[in-house]
């Protein structure tokens, strides 16, 4: 069990604190509950754009990492569709230090044509470096482009088009932030050598006064469900033909979550799993191939892809995946092969556990989520998980018109 306490100031910023005294650190990590999926569709990559600007300069601090170099800390952020997250580490007797920083940054950054000049060329090359010019670099903007034709996972988190960021517009970007990045929306946790009281002081002293925003609430379209299979075919200068296929699968607040996390590690989990078993090792028609699903708090899509032996049809592989897919919606996955994902699965959750920056960051995913008290209820969901309940999910995920198929081949 991890245990936490939590508060709530005044402006509506939730605020949890985790004490563990056996390390002379402290974690303090700040969730934004933004991501891609609220951009407007006519100009998205904002929210990753705002993981580069938060570190060009805050209101009243020009420059964000030297502070923070010297009192010996490091920090790092992240966005997805779903989610922003920043997180620093440093010594537990320098934490006011990442109140200071972190605070100005929420209240305000330094908007400027400069900040954003800058911000806006990294960006730009990121896209262009990541996904314009390296091989397959397109293929996941094609394939949410496939999978979804009105929820806003249709675009990747770095952007749909490079124009979108090439054209952001200083007042976009300022509009954007006061909307979001506001305490109302956000989660602090505060990990490691620390106390509640010392967190509470300097909560109520750094983050008290800042204006709380308005609650953001989400109402996004939903897609509709899939009724019939989509093919797209690409070719491009690759060194291989490659195969990609998505099934939309569930959210990650419902139970089936567990049951396709498991479903997806019992296909491609290491080398024993049964894809790589088959399709690699026996028939040697892909060199490598994995399932894995996005991990969405909506309703998410799980993949296959892999790179096809050169001379390999991406029908046949295709075929062979399919076959696989149809033992598992008519057959009983064994016992112990289940057992065995599940134990992978809770030594990995233990694993993680044991750093204070995972735990700080788990317990302000799931009081994003909903209560973080949920970090403790993981492991029995996925020990819920039967036999059963695998075929089931199968059933309801890998049908052909629920799928979006890409074939990518090399000229």
């Amino acid at each position: 069990m991890i245990q936490f306490e939590r508060f709530t100031l005044a402006n509506g910023l939730r605020v949890i604190v985790h004490q563990d005294l056996s390390t002379p650190m402290a974690v303090v990590n700040i969730m934004y509950d933004v991501g891609a999926r609220d951009e407007d569709p006519s100009k998205t990559g904002f929210a990753h754009l705002f993981e580069h600007l938060m570190f060009g300069g805050s209101v009243n601090i020009p420059e964000y990492d030297e502070p923070l170099q010297m009192a010996g800390g490091e920090n790092n952020a992240y966005t997805t569709n779903d989610l922003t997250n920043y997180y620093i580490s440093l010594p537990a007797d320098n934490l006011e230090t990442a109140f200071w920083l972190e605070s100005d940054r929420m209240l305000s950054l330094a908007f400027s044509e400069k900040s954003l000049e800058t911000q806006r060329k990294v960006v730009c090359e990121e896209f262009k470096e990541h996904y314009l010019t390296k091989p397959y670099g397109d293929v996941w903007h094609k394939m949410r482009e496939l999978a979804y034709k009105v929820h806003p996972y249709r675009w990747m988190t770095i952007g749909k088009e490079l124009s979108h960021i090439e054209n952001a517009q200083l007042g976009d970007v300022k509009d954007f932030f006061f909307k979001h990045y506001r305490p109302v929306n956000a989660v602090l946790v505060v990990a490691g050598n620390v106390t509640t009281e010392k967190v509470k002081t300097l909560a109520e002293k750094w983050f008290g006064d800042i204006p709380s925003g308005e609650k953001y609430v989400r109402n996004l379209p939903q897609e509709p469900e899939q009724t019939a299979a989509r093919k797209l075919t690409v070719e491009a200068d690759v060194p291989l033909d490659a195969f990609y296929k998505t099934w939309h699968a569930g959210s990650r607040m419902e139970q089936r979550y567990y049951t396709t996390d498991l479903l997806t590690d019992i296909l491609s989990g290491g080398g024993s799993s049964r894809l790589y078993q088959s399709l690699v090792k026996e028939q040697k028609l892909f060199s490598n191939i994995e399932c894995y699903h996005f991990g969405s708090t909506e309703n998410g899509l799980v993949a296959i892809e892999g790179k096809l032996v050169k001379g390999i049809k991406p029908e046949d592989g295709e075929k062979a995946v399919e076959a696989e897919l149809t033992k598992l919606k008519t057959e009983l996955v064994p016992e112990n092969e289940l057992q065995k994902v599940k134990n992978k699965t809770e030594s990995m959750i233990a694993f993680e556990d044991m750093s204070v920056m995972n735990r700080a960051n788990s317990l302000a995913y799931y009081e994003t989520l909903g209560d973080a008290a949920w970090m403790n209820a993981e492991l029995p969901k996925y020990a819920n998980v039967s036999v059963e309940a695998i075929r089931e999910e199968a059933r309801k995920i890998f049908r052909e018109e629920n799928s979006n198929t890409i074939y990518y081949h090399a000229k």
